[in-house]
């Protein structure tokens, strides 16, 4: 059942939460809160067999979540022993929730705003003057931390150029310090988009052939862009809750990718050499390949924020130099034999490899040689 019909879906992330972030709602913190509220709350106001699309549901739950919030704030006021505050934490899933269900209140209460914060975040997409965003920024309710924080939560999910808004915000601020961005109000931003960065950490437990590679691609680049508009631009303390947030999701993030990279340049030689016997193109390691490939490129433009230097560097060197043995191999054969179908289609598979090894201009002179070669053949 989708956690109040998906009138806060705006600041609930996805996986668990390796670090609360104050304005971001784990999924399944989310989930423990609403089961309790529909169950033990207000079993008397919510269908528990509504569908999870269901508007009028929806539509319903939205003029009754004044009723709905007292009678949850009257049933945490009640917990006077350590006995009942138990019983709760289990009727919620665990303490993790119990100690969350503030700010799930907070964000039903605040629900209204959370359309129009999302709506500053896809606004500021669009702004290119530093000025106009500072100035759009201090729209913001900056002296209400809660709020506010539930309001950036839910904005970074719409903002595609996270490090224009923080240099912004330092602006604002007068300095890039911890300190500094704390008294200004803008440490629910940072909160925001190491929430956001977090979030990312799901669609990377990924692995094997019906892996989603976009999805997986998607993920490093975001995490890569909130990470780098935390530490590229905030003065982060050496042992403070932000820097080691941030040291463990880098520690996190980089565990996660390192297999994929590892196996990158083993699946191009398997995938690119010729069968002995009766030859064929194998679909499956070619497709592993190319993912790979693409899962390098990525990762080459977001290194700085992941802590795979020695390894990115060798499986670069690795792949560079077995692609360029393949394409001069299979070019090769293919001058030799321009009708073989199995050496045709290796060839142009180590050729899309090479262009997201090396670029599309290198990649436009092999193809270009191909295409010789097929022309003198006819």
């Amino acid at each position: 059942m989708r956690p109040f019909f998906g009138l806060i879906d705006a600041v609930i992330v996805p996986g668990t939460a390796g670090f609360d972030f104050d304005g971001g709602i784990a999924e399944a913190h989310a989930q423990g809160i609403w089961t309790w509220m529909v169950r033990d709350v207000a079993p008397d106001l919510i269908d528990p067999n509504a569908a999870d699309d269901d508007q009028a549901a929806r539509q319903a739950l939205d003029l009754l979540v004044p009723e709905l919030l007292q009678r949850a704030r009257a049933a945490i006021s009640a917990v006077g022993t350590p006995d009942a505050e138990r019983r709760i934490q289990l009727q919620m899933g665990g303490d993790d929730a119990f100690r969350r269900v503030g700010v799930v209140l907070n964000a039903l209460k605040c629900r209204s705003l959370l359309d129009k914060a999302q709506a500053f975040g896809r606004a500021a997409n669009g702004m290119t003057d530093e000025t106009a965003l500072g100035v759009a920024l201090q729209s913001m309710p900056l002296n209400d931390h809660a709020v506010s924080a539930l309001l950036f939560q839910a904005a970074m999910g719409q903002v595609s150029h996270p490090g224009r808004m923080m240099a912004a915000a330092i602006r604002l601020a007068g300095s890039a310090t911890e300190a500094s961005m704390q008294r200004a109000g803008f440490a629910p931003l940072i909160e925001a988009m190491l929430s956001h960065a977090q979030a990312q950490i799901p669609a990377l437990y990924q692995h094997g052939a019906f892996a989603d590679i976009d999805l997986t691609c998607r993920a490093i680049d975001r995490f890569h862009r909130l990470m780098r508009a935390v530490t590229g631009y905030v003065e982060l303390g050496r042992l403070t809750r932000w820097s080691t947030a941030v040291a463990a999701l880098t520690k996190t993030v980089s565990e996660l990718v390192e297999p994929k990279l590892r196996d990158v340049s083993p699946n191009v030689n398997l995938a690119l050499r010729r069968h002995s016997g009766q030859d064929r193109l194998d679909g499956d390691q070619v497709l592993a390949a190319l993912n790979g490939c693409y899962v390098l490129a990525t990762i080459r433009d977001c290194r700085d924020s992941l802590a795979l230097n020695a390894m990115f560097d060798q499986t670069w060197t690795q792949v560079g130099q077995a692609l360029e043995m393949h394409v001069q191999r299979n070019l090769e054969l293919f001058r030799q034999n321009p009708g073989d179908r199995v050496i045709g289609a290796r060839l142009d598979a180590a050729i899309k490899m090479a262009e997201l090894r090396f670029n599309p201009d290198y990649a436009d002179v092999l193809r270009r040689a191909r295409e010789t070669a097929e022309k003198r053949a006819s």
